[in-house]
Order: structure tokens, then sequence, then C-alpha cells
């Protein structure tokens, strides 16, 4: 396995229940991480949970094309280069489609999507010039097989992994890797605002999922981890 202590690192979605966790478990590995959510206060206080240092750490709206550019403009003041780019950011409306708006549709998209282009396109060009790097998207369970209620989270998630796939098509040169963790079933914030009935108690906690992301930053030199699947035995999908 190759190690993480030095490497630099972005997660994006830092706020997040898995995101806050992964960060935990990089810096205790020796990673140097550099931290991006959309909640300014609680970016901070995850910030000095960790003893992250305050120019390590930037909250911008990954949605957003200018934010994402000084997001860019952020990292590389403090680092030369970005050795794993760990997106965790998303967002979860599952919704019949007759309550289904389009602006629901929308905001789907832009977060789940969108934003994951803006973000690989922001920070590829760095590590095609080192032609190294790793970039890890969270596509989720409903990225691969699709649930009633989830045409907008499923579009979303489809679309990231058929983006990505074909990313990684331009790679094939370079030493770059691109891993698609599909994760379903986490105890997190994800369900509070989603009208379904959910045992989460059977659901695999943040911890756990952290440290399969965790796991996937080690990928050793000489392979990679295209895909990876974790669910709760108790619904398995896959």
């Amino acid at each position: 396995m190759e190690t993480i202590k030095g490497k630099n690192i972005l997660v994006a979605g830092a706020t997040g229940g898995i995101g806050s966790h992964t960060v935990k478990l990089l810096v205790s590995g020796g990673a140097n991480v550099f931290i991006t959510g959309r909640n300014k206060e609680k970016l901070g206080q995850i910030g000095v949970e960790n003893k992250i240092p305050e120019e390590r750490m930037f909250a911008a709206d990954l949605c957003n094309s200018t934010q994402v550019e000084l997001l860019k403009q952020a990292y590389f003041q403090v680092f030369q280069t970005i050795d794993v780019l760990v997106n965790t950011s998303g967002i979860g409306i599952i919704k019949p489609l007759e309550q289904l708006s389009e602006p629901d549709f929308l905001q789907s998209l832009n977060t789940n999507l969108v934003a994951s282009f803006l973000l690989v396109k922001a920070f590829l060009p760095a590590m095609k010039e080192a032609k190294t790097g790793l970039i890890i998207n969270i596509p989720g369970v409903l990225g691969k097989v699709p649930m009633a209620g989830a045409a907008a989270y499923s579009a979303s998630k489809y679309g990231l992994v058929g983006m990505m796939q074909s990313i990684r098509e331009e790679l094939k040169r370079t030493n770059i890797r691109i891993t698609n963790l599909f994760m379903g079933g986490v105890n997190t914030p994800f369900w509070d605002v989603i009208d379904l009935r959910v045992q989460k108690d059977k659901m695999i906690n943040t911890e756990e999922a952290a440290k399969a992301i965790w796991f996937l930053c080690q990928q050793p030199v000489s392979g990679v981890v295209s895909e990876m699947v974790l669910q709760p035995f108790n619904h398995q999908a896959i």
C-alpha cells in the first residue's frame, strides 16, 4: 500500500458526516490536508479540531465556477502539487416524479454533477503536469442501481459515473488514477430531510465509511481500485 504521509490531499465536502471523519483519518495518517465545504463556520470548527491551519481551509459553493477558481488559487498558494482529490460533497433529493420540481432536478444535477465537473476541471491540469494523482468520487449505490423516487439523484450520479469513466479514457497515458466509491446506506444527516422510513441502526456508520476512503487513498502504486462497493448487509443492492 502507498502511504498517505506527506501527501497533499484536497477534501471537498469536508463539512459533511463522511467528509469530516475522512479528514480526521487523513490528518492522523500524516497527510497534508486542505479542506473545503459550503458552511464556513463548520469548516472552521473541523479545521480547529484537526489542527489544520487557516490557510488550508476555504469555504466555497462548488456549483459556482468563480468560487471553484478561487478555491484553486487558495489551494495552490499553499501547495505546489495535488496528490489526491477526494470529493465527498453532494445532495440527496428523493421524491416521486409527480412531486419532483424542475428546481429540485436542476439542484441535484448542479450539486452532484456540475460541481464535480468544475472541481475536476480545476485540479486535473496540475495532476496532468505531474503525470500522477488520484481522484476519488462517491457516486453512491444509486449511481449503479436506481431506486423508486430517486430520478433526480440517480440521474446526477449516473452522470458522474459516465463523466469520470470518459475522463479516465483521456488519462490512459498518465499515472492518474480514478476511483468511484459506490457507497449506500450510511448513517449521516443525508437522511434527515428525506421522507423515507429508514433503519439508521442498520446502516454503515460514518467512521467506517470514512475508513473506506482512507483505504482508497493508499492504493498500491502498481494498480488502481477502479470501483469499490460498500453497503449494509440488510439492503444489499449490488
